[in-house]
């Protein structure tokens, strides 16, 4: 029983410890955004050396170091997004007069550069841990990036909650781009794709054929899955997702002092993770945000 429980709790507390630590390093002041990203930069560096070297180890403790170094390598990409220093091309509110393919290639460009990054590091993952007997590392950030990407399209399409407090307010432009309603026509889809897929997984997991290595994988990638699919619950359902990470938006729940090259955040936050669930010195500041109409985590 232990080769299923001790992974099902690391990948649990891992999951909810490292989006509520990149949620309270965003809610510090911008200042602090720089040690930060540089903090974040160099455990990608370890991540991306534990995942060459956890590849040629096909054993139980093989696959703890390549699902955290795979979680550690899409963690890089969370905050240097939240943190603003690497979004997109377009930084302004979504022009009201838009709609349609237009209005998709414009929310494009405000992640582009995001998601570009996200396809360096995905090649680059490919690469260190090619022909390996231990590929979960490569399947962990794979699979963080496949439902990040629907999280974003049913945000972008419309679901019942943004999740706002999530979002930091160098980035609140982005709200311009989602779409507050019931449900949208993709949402049962990935739900049903993501469900089918956690099943999958699990099963794999259990099978007598199983070896210790591959029930340690197998499970970490169905509780993955299965806590992506509650992610993407979240945003259908009345329930304050943002209760899990209470202890990380304190420091969004607080007004920051101002410096001289950025505004200060907001006394009320504006969620991730998968939120995608965004540094932003950068950023040019953005008006109110009364024109977003029907108006994030995402991420």
């Amino acid at each position: 029983m232990s080769l299923y429980a001790l992974p099902i709790v690391f990948a649990l507390f891992t999951w909810w410890f490292s989006t509520g630590a990149i949620l309270y390093l965003d809610g510090l002041p911008r200042r602090t955004f720089r040690w930060s990203l540089a903090g974040a930069t160099v455990l990608l560096g370890v991540a991306f050396y534990g995942l060459a070297v956890s590849s040629r180890d096909a054993s139980v403790s093989g696959a703890f170091i390549a699902f955290t170094c795979g979680l550690t390598a899409w963690g890089w990409h969370e905050i240097s997004f939240l943190m603003g220093y690497v979004t997109g091309p377009r930084k302004s509110l979504c022009p009201s007069d838009i709609s349609g393919w237009k209005r998709f290639l414009f929310a494009v460009q405000t992640i582009l550069y995001h998601e570009l990054a996200i396809l360096v590091s995905a090649a680059v993952i490919v690469a260190l841990t090619w022909g390996g007997p231990n590929q979960l590392g490569s399947g962990i950030f794979f699979l963080l990036w496949g439902m990040r990407a629907s999280a974003k399209l049913n945000l972008f399409l419309g679901v019942r909650n943004l999740s706002e407090q999530f979002l930091p307010d160098s980035l609140a432009y982005l709200k311009s781009f989602m779409v507050k309603k019931p449900m949208n026509p993709l949402f049962p889809v990935s739900i049903t794709v993501a469900t089918v897929i956690a099943v999958l997984f699990a099963q794999r997991a259990i099978a007598d054929v199983a070896s210790p290595f591959e029930a340690t994988a197998y499970t970490f990638l169905a509780t993955l899955m299965a806590l992506a699919v509650l992610e993407h619950w979240f945003m259908v359902l009345p329930l304050p997702a943002e209760a899990l990470w209470k202890w990380g938006l304190r420091t969004h729940e607080v007004q920051q002092p101002t410096d001289q090259t950025s505004p200060a955040r907001p006394s009320t936050p504006f969620s991730p993770r998968t939120a995608a669930a965004l540094p932003g010195s950068r950023l040019r500041t953005q008006p109110a945000l009364s024109t977003y109409g029907a108006s994030p985590p995402v991420e």
